[in-house]
């Protein structure tokens, strides 16, 4: 039946879309920044980070996946470690709690930021996007962060 073999087509090409979607496999000679670099983050479980590795939220703006630690890149939150006061601190817990609670409501892409893809500690610098929004700015709007503006401020008075 000539079906079957359309079938079969149509999923090893569905397969390989995948792949070079999630980016498991690579395309000789395309740039990096011509390549789709956001992927999704389906089915993945998040606790508060408790150690080193698994997948979990460490604070507001960074997040760690299957030991990958990501730096959303589109926003700064208050420190929960090395703050400068205790109202930082109190700010920056929330900020943490609204992160958990956003990343799992469901799956979400991370996008690219300024084409740059780690930070100078290893992190993937990365934009949470979910339905075109970004989880980053829904953490501004809630005055839990602020846009990420090229270097670091105090958040105490």
């Amino acid at each position: 039946m000539v079906l079957e073999p359309l079938v079969a087509l149509i999923a090893v090409a569905a397969l390989g879309w995948v792949a070079i979607e999630r980016g498991y496999v690579e395309i000789p000679g395309l740039e990096a920044s011509q390549a789709r670099s956001d992927y999704e983050t389906v089915g993945d479980h998040f606790s508060l980070c408790a150690g080193s590795g698994g997948t979990c939220v460490i604070d507001g703006d960074t997040i760690r996946i299957k030991g990958q630690s990501i730096r959303i890149a589109d926003i700064d939150t208050p420190e929960v470690r090395d703050y400068g006061c205790p109202d930082e601190k109190a700010l920056g817990d929330r900020a943490t709690l609204r992160m958990l609670e956003l990343v799992n409501q469901g799956g979400f892409t991370m996008a690219l930021w300024d084409q740059r893809d780690e930070d100078m500690y290893g992190r993937k610098l990365r934009v949470l996007e979910r339905d075109g929004q970004s989880l980053g700015m829904m953490l501004v709007a809630e005055g839990l962060a602020r846009p990420w503006g090229g270097a670091r401020q105090g958040w105490c008075g």
